[in-house]
């Protein structure tokens, strides 16, 4: 048998294994928690960058603020760990890496000003949809294997995922979208 033919059978066997290793709530609970995880983990390297190209001053302090939440959020969840006893995956929240990539793309193609600000808004709303339906599905699960602690750490990061998605929809109404029509 041929190194490469190995190769691809080690390679089916191992992704057989992997979809295989999630056949509890417990085990689901876990790789959701591990993929926010992950998630909150790529939002630390690309909200400074989002800030750093964002004209608008509001817009940038509220990129900021949220960067110190989403330290918050990642502690949060280290003492989501430590209650129940779980040990986090090694995985990449694929999803997010997705919206991170769009978000930089826009960064590459659009000319700093209002129009960026606004595209920076829209990508930042598309992730903050995203980790509030994680956050909202990981406290439905928790709560199924009554995990209250976990469910009481991970409500407050959904409220503050809600509550930054807000902040940017006033934004976006109030000063971000007026400017880039020149008004």
């Amino acid at each position: 048998m041929s190194s490469v033919a190995v190769a691809v059978i080690a390679t089916l066997c191992c992704a057989k294994e992997k979809a295989m290793t999630t056949k509890t709530l417990r085990d689901l609970f876990i790789h959701s928690l591990s993929d926010i995880y992950s998630a909150e983990k790529q939002m630390t390297k690309s909200l400074p960058k989002m800030a750093r190209a964002s004209t608008n001053p509001d817009l940038k302090a509220a990129f900021e603020t949220h960067l110190e939440e989403t330290h918050g959020q990642i502690q949060r969840i280290d003492q989501v760990v430590e209650a129940t006893g779980v040990k986090l995956k090694r995985i990449k929240c694929v999803a997010m890496e997705g919206l991170v990539e769009e978000g930089q793309e826009q960064i590459d193609e659009i000319e700093k000003g209002p129009v960026l600000d606004t595209a920076l808004i829209a990508a930042a709303q598309k992730v903050e949809h995203y980790e509030i339906a994680s956050y909202g599905s990981l406290i439905a699960l928790a709560n199924q294997l009554g995990e209250t602690s976990a469910v009481k750490l991970l409500g407050e990061t959904l409220q503050e995922e809600k509550s930054t998605d807000e902040k940017l929809s006033l934004l976006a109404e109030e000063k971000v979208a007026a400017e880039a029509l020149g008004k």
